[in-house]
């Protein structure tokens, strides 16, 4: 059984974010994990007196009782929706930070994958919205997939895998992404954004590796010439429709992450199409 978490703030965006999750799964047993995180200001506050401090509990009950109801009233419109012999649903309200309580349910439930609404950056909750993805992806272990609020799920086609063949079969999320090219009978195209500079062994192999790995499932391999990664992805759509964007989050050295922060940011912001951005592949030991 697939264990999916869904963070929401019971916006039309993070709806969206359900709806693409059930139809992405719609002949999988799959359990959805609903989140909704709750801070008050109110809470925050600490002082000496006693009526002050009755006072704030009562407005954390009042948020965790609103959160509950909420999360039961949009779980049943999904469910109303998209009826669905296969998935269940469990409603987690929780005080805490968001990428906290993430982190903690993607280990205590073994999650899979983290499923999310992102917003255009044209206001600013658009810009909150979009910071809390960034925090997510940052911190996630597991892949994290971008929905963004107008896209609309009618095919699961082709797959856009933007990649520098840093990381290899062992890079986490990869046998999902695979599992989705198999069972939604989808191309996979990777595109690597070439400066001119040949690939090193560690490239060579992981290409090598890749290909391997994807051999049941129908995959070419693109190079965009003298272009970023950016540049070579936009250049890319211009051609060609994709229905899911992917990515590594890479952290090879702070020079790296610096790079690719941006490209992150600006796919969280500007992409019209979902993205999944898979963990940074954990750093060997000798």
């Amino acid at each position: 059984m697939r264990k999916i978490l869904i963070p929401t703030d019971f916006s039309d965006t993070s709806y969206k974010a359900m709806e693409y999750a059930v139809q992405l799964f719609i002949n999988e047993e799959c359990t959805f994990y609903i989140l909704n995180t709750y801070t008050p200001v109110a809470l925050y506050t600490t002082t000496i007196y006693d009526t002050h401090t009755a006072l704030n509990l009562d407005i954390g009950e009042l948020y965790k009782s609103t959160s509950e109801e909420n999360l039961e009233k949009i779980i049943d419109r999904v469910k109303t929706a998209y009826p669905n012999k296969f998935h269940t649903f469990d409603a987690i309200s929780s005080y805490n930070v968001l990428t906290v309580e993430v982190n903690e349910l993607v280990k205590a439930f073994e999650i899979e994958c983290i499923i999310m609404g992102t917003n255009g950056a044209s206001s600013l909750v658009d810009v909150l919205i979009g910071s809390q993805t960034m925090q997510v992806i940052k911190n996630a272990k597991v892949p994290v997939i971008g929905v963004p609020s107008q896209y609309e799920h009618v095919s699961f086609k082709d797959i856009l895998f933007a990649t520098d063949y840093r990381s290899g079969t062992d890079q986490v999320g990869l046998a999902l992404l695979e599992d989705l090219c198999r069972k939604h009978i989808a191309r996979l195209i990777f595109l690597n954004a070439y400066y001119g500079v040949p690939f090193d062994e560690e490239q060579l192999a992981n290409k090598d590796a890749l290909d391997t790995y994807f051999e049941r499932d129908a995959h070419i391999n693109e190079v965009a010439d003298g272009m970023d990664v950016l540049e070579a992805v936009e250049d890319f759509q211009s051609r060609h429709k994709i229905d899911l964007l992917v990515l590594v989050h890479n952290k090879h050295n702070f020079f790296a992450n610096l790079f690719f922060t941006p490209v992150v940011r600006t796919i969280v912001h500007k992409s019209t199409v979902p993205f999944m951005m898979l963990p940074p592949v954990k750093t060997k030991t000798v």
